[in-house]
């Protein structure tokens, strides 16, 4: 490597992933720490490839951010850390809220938020100029019902900062989003209303490098996350034909993104939708982390 000494590299895990990012990391000659939750201490971590691990005592994803940010700039006053990796989605705001304190190179806590914040993504990709399903913020209640005059049922009512398609609630009339936005009670604004598009969801996983996107894949899924999630079945996904029409837009479409979103290096794993209705792709939601 470049470096006269090795680069340090953290790597936060709410959740036991990022296995082979570990691996590769040690391979290419970093000194490896990883933090990660007591209760994930019995998992197959690939303990020949880290160099020390550290634990929250946290019983989930939620850690204490101020325990967290003491705890790291301890570490940091013996340990020179280099990078910090988020390994899952929720642990995106960790690694930005640590870069931000410690002032490490990487996304901040803004920037951070269009790669974790589907609201914010989805404002973000409407300014530049992507396709994105109509969605409305879940708090104003006269935004609500102009929404629900101007764009028919059924809608998709999921949470900003869940991973994957946990939390996501198909409604079909008024009623159903009142009684849905009553019972979340004081969390209502941390979600929002979309437009249900039918129609076959892809996948683009790309590597970012100095704000260009290096290698970049699409993929479509044989069956979609939220079936899965919510019906059951094979989580299935296939590589598109190499050149092909839909490969082509996909990526077009994918490296608007980037730019716009401004992700300076790094991985995404972004994913639309091809409208039954109009055979037009659609953004749906984008991540940044390596597991």
């Amino acid at each position: 490597m470049a470096h006269t000494t090795p680069l340090t590299v953290l790597c936060i895990a709410s959740y036991f992933k990022g296995v082979d990012f570990l691996r590769e990391c040690k391979r290419r000659g970093c000194r490896v720490f990883l933090l990660t939750s007591r209760k994930l201490d019995q998992e197959p971590w690939p303990w020949e490839s880290i160099d020390e691990v550290f634990y929250m005592d946290a019983p989930d994803e939620d850690w204490d951010m101020q325990h967290l940010i003491a705890g790291v700039s301890h570490l940091a006053r013996k340990e020179q850390i280099d990078r910090i990796v988020p390994l899952d989605d929720f642990d995106l705001e960790k690694a930005a809220a640590l870069r931000e304190h410690l002032r490490i190179p990487g996304m901040g806590d803004t920037r951070t938020r269009y790669f974790r914040d589907k609201l914010a993504m989805r404002g973000r990709a409407q300014e530049a100029g992507l396709p994105v399903p109509d969605f409305v913020h879940l708090l104003n209640e006269q935004r609500i019902r102009e929404f629900m005059e101007r764009v028919p049922p059924p809608w998709i009512i999921k949470p900003r900062s869940q991973a994957s398609a946990v939390g996501i609630t198909r409604v079909h009339s008024p009623e159903e989003v009142w009684n849905t936005m009553d019972k979340l009670g004081d969390r209502f604004s941390h979600y929002l209303m979309e437009k249900f598009l039918p129609g076959d969801v892809f996948h683009v996983d790309s590597v970012v490098y100095e704000r260009r996107v290096v290698f970049a894949r699409a993929h479509r899924y044989m069956t979609p996350p939220w079936s899965v999630t919510h019906e059951g079945g094979i989580f299935r996904t296939h590589t598109l034909e190499y050149g092909s029409p839909e490969e082509q837009e996909l990526l077009r479409l994918n490296d608007q993104l980037i730019t716009a979103f401004g992700l300076l290096r790094g991985v995404s794993h972004t994913e639309f939708i091809r409208s039954d209705e109009d055979g037009q792709f659609y953004f749906l939601e984008t991540s940044a982390r390596v597991g």
